[in-house]
């Protein structure tokens, strides 16, 4: 049973289906002008690209397609910092590696970063952004939605106060497209990073959404150089079949997304509402619809039961996650949880259960009763657990 779409997605069957011929039947270089073969695969490129633009409320020629979401942060980051050549950013504590990391290359070049905290659903608040603004403020970076716990940000907001300040505002929006609102023209976003393999997409191709008008400067200096393929912005021949799986995917969510966060929304709160009857369940994240968290996520933790234990004792039989798939391997916490102000002890505890188009209810009702077995036989042999019917906080504890 896979309940871990927040990693990533199977492909549509309808997406394959557009795909299939551009890997064998049309196989030309979408920058091979001179024959049929270049320009069919140029016009499928262009189709695709309308598709993501209209996913997002932008316009075709501000997509720039790109390998995935990390390579559409770094070049949204660093090719605008490197483009004023100096200044100060602002970011939260809990994005993604794909933006921490950058910012941080980022502080070793000279640049200065403000890491922003959140409260205790993951939320920043738009004030705090408001106060870390610096006359030598040059871009805000804040996720749509957290891969971890679904918190969707205020980005009308934030925004708002970016286009006041005459800052630019970047969001890494890969969680969440397609079941989470998204329109960057509404939110007065400048960049978008944008990923396929979360929407029913293909693996190894995404988006950066660069705003082509407006008041405010955007400079972009490119990560890879060489052909000038993208408006110069990203080089390498396009990767035709991926491109075309895109915009399938997109079209696709565009069509059918705003009934399927309602359903998953409905299957999270059945799955939650069964796991709350287990003693010591926690939830993380806000609570509420697609304005306020991912309808699909849930995160929790369970009082005396780690999380490396419960997965091993899940197997395949139910495929989750403690976290990012991008830093399951770390021993420490979720970034994400202790920013939040989780005790370390229940932060290692942490599940991630990613709902998605194949979830059905009796997926659910399988998983929760599994689920509560687990728990139930990891907690009979936690030291956690004897130290809390011991009368003993286990964060005090010099483990």
């Amino acid at each position: 049973m896979y309940l871990d779409h927040h990693a990533t997605t199977p492909v549509d069957p309808r997406v394959l289906d557009a795909m299939l011929p551009w890997f064998s039947e049309r196989f030309g270089n979408a920058a091979s002008r001179s024959h049929r073969y270049g320009r069919e695969a140029r016009e499928a490129v262009e189709r695709a690209r309308e598709e993501v633009a209209a996913l997002i409320g932008a316009k075709a020629r501000e997509i720039v397609f790109t390998s995935g979401a990390t390579e559409s942060d770094n070049l949204a980051i660093k090719g605008v910092m490197r483009g004023y050549g100096d200044g100060h950013l602002i970011t939260q504590q809990t994005e993604h590696n794909a933006v921490l990391d950058p910012c941080r290359r980022l502080e070793r070049e000279g640049f200065a970063v403000t890491y922003l905290g959140v409260d205790a659903e993951g939320r920043v608040a738009p004030d705090a952004v408001r106060r870390a603004l610096r006359p030598e403020t040059r871009l805000i970076t804040i996720m749509r939605c957290n891969n971890e716990v679904g918190a969707v940000q205020d980005l009308a907001a934030i925004g708002l106060i970016a286009a006041e300040a005459g800052v630019l505002l970047h969001t890494d929006a890969a969680q969440g497209l397609g079941y989470v609102p998204l329109d960057v023209r509404a939110l007065q976003v400048d960049l978008a990073s944008l990923s396929a393999h979360k929407l029913y997409g293909p693996k190894g191709v995404g988006a950066l959404y660069a705003r082509r008008e407006g008041a405010k400067r955007l400079p972009l200096v490119a990560e890879i150089d060489g052909g000038g393929h993208e408006g110069g912005l990203r080089s390498g021949t396009l990767n035709v079949p991926g491109i075309v799986g895109f915009g399938a995917a997109a079209a696709l969510a565009r069509a059918e997304g705003a009934a399927e966060a309602a359903r998953v929304g409905r299957l999270r709160d059945r799955l939650w509402t069964a796991l709350s009857r287990l003693p010591g369940a926690h939830r993380f994240g806000p609570r509420g619809g697609p304005s306020a968290v991912h309808p699909g996520n849930l995160m929790v933790a369970f009082d005396g039961v780690d999380s490396t234990a419960a997965l091993q004792a899940l197997g395949d039989a139910i495929a989750l996650s403690s976290g990012s798939a991008c830093t399951s391997a770390k021993a420490e916490p979720s970034h994400v949880l202790s920013a939040m102000g989780v005790p370390p002890t229940l932060a290692k505890g942490s599940l991630r259960f990613g709902l998605g188009r194949s979830t059905t209810e009796a997926d659910i009702d399988r998983a929760a009763a599994r689920v509560a077995e687990v728990v139930a036989a990891l907690r009979e042999d936690s030291p956690a657990a004897r130290l809390r019917a011991r009368g003993i906080d286990p964060d005090a504890v010099d483990w």
